[in-house]
């Protein structure tokens, strides 16, 4: 048997395969040309946020399931591989240690606005501390938006190790530890917090949930943090929230292609990090070992992961 890897993925998911009896197939890129051809013999994929369109499920006929290396699934053509019958899964979870780690340094790191301290220190600008006020965490308020595993991480750090008061807004969670706030609210929820951090899953409902009217309610000199998805923001509503000083700064891992170039890139009170959320080398391990084995649920157990986010064989349009 086959499995194609769209991107990288640790050499311990690709040991692995092998031990498996699998042959990883290796792209080494993303053009739909070359996976086109790769992936015909392949009884499995394994993808990364590549995710894999509807014109490369078509050309593989032998293909059984699509393994996303992490939690977001939104680039797989879930219909096209309902209607083929192949089994979508994913690996939600794995990386929220480290996601949660960097949430905690960017909200630091814009609390203190380190990256404008750093270039101020190499030139010499001794005025920089009288200039800039910077923020303290300990003892505040704090809003996570999603209680996933990585919300539940950081609301955790925040709670234990900065004696923060944390908000959840999330209304998907059935239940929440009784020394965490629920706000069903998000106008209100947004009005008393110092950090707002982002954590949900991109969807319809959810697409610039973080709008002009909610930026309009923030609390006057708010810290945000985005490591979830960007599309969950409106940008250029952001824009003028950190233009105007309604948000004392921002950190932002995820965002638009055009991001770096536009205001959000030029300005001093805003951090932009290439999706490192998930970047280290442990996540990494734990990511690719998890979608190995879902992978080899379905190829060599015959059966179905629980991760599983389609319906194979649903062929309603």
């Amino acid at each position: 048997m086959k499995c194609l890897i769209t991107q990288p993925i640790h050499e311990s998911g690709l040991e692995k395969l092998r031990l498996a009896g699998i042959e990883p197939i290796i792209a080494g890129t993303t053009q739909t040309d070359v996976l086109r051809d790769l992936i015909a013999d392949c009884d499995g994929v394994i993808t990364r946020n590549f995710g894999l369109p509807a014109e490369l499920i078509s050309a593989a006929p032998r293909l059984r399931v699509i393994s996303v290396h992490g939690a977001g699934h939104e680039q797989v053509d879930k219909p096209a591989a309902d209607k083929a019958g192949i089994i979508v899964c994913n690996a939600p979870g794995a990386n929220a240690r480290s996601v949660s780690e960097l949430t905690i340094a960017l909200a630091l790191a814009a609390a203190r606005l380190i990256l404008p301290a750093d270039r101020a220190a190499r030139l010499h600008d001794e005025d920089f501390r009288d200039r800039f006020l910077t923020r303290e965490l300990f003892g505040k308020n704090a809003l996570i938006i999603g209680w996933g595993a990585t919300g539940k991480g950081v609301g955790q750090i925040l709670r234990d190790s900065f004696d923060m008061t944390v908000t959840v807004y999330s209304p998907r969670s059935p239940e929440i530890e009784p020394r965490f706030h629920r706000n069903t609210d998000l106008s209100e929820a947004v009005a008393k917090a110092d950090l707002i951090s982002l954590h949900t899953n991109l969807r319809p409902d959810t697409r610039h949930m973080i709008s002009s009217d909610i930026l309009e309610r923030v609390k006057p000199g708010a810290i945000f943090v985005n490591v979830a998805r960007a599309g969950l923001v409106d940008e250029q509503a952001l824009v003028h929230a950190l233009q105007t000083g309604k948000l004392h700064s921002a950190a932002l891992d995820v965002y638009s292609d055009t991001a770096p170039e536009g205001p959000l890139g030029q300005m001093d009170n805003v951090i932009l990090t290439p999706h490192l959320g998930g970047a280290t080398e442990e996540s990494m391990i734990r990511v690719a070992d998890r979608a190995v084995e879902n992978l080899l649920d379905v190829l060599c157990r015959n059966r179905r992961p629980e991760a599983t986010v389609n319906n194979p064989g649903n062929t309603q349009e």
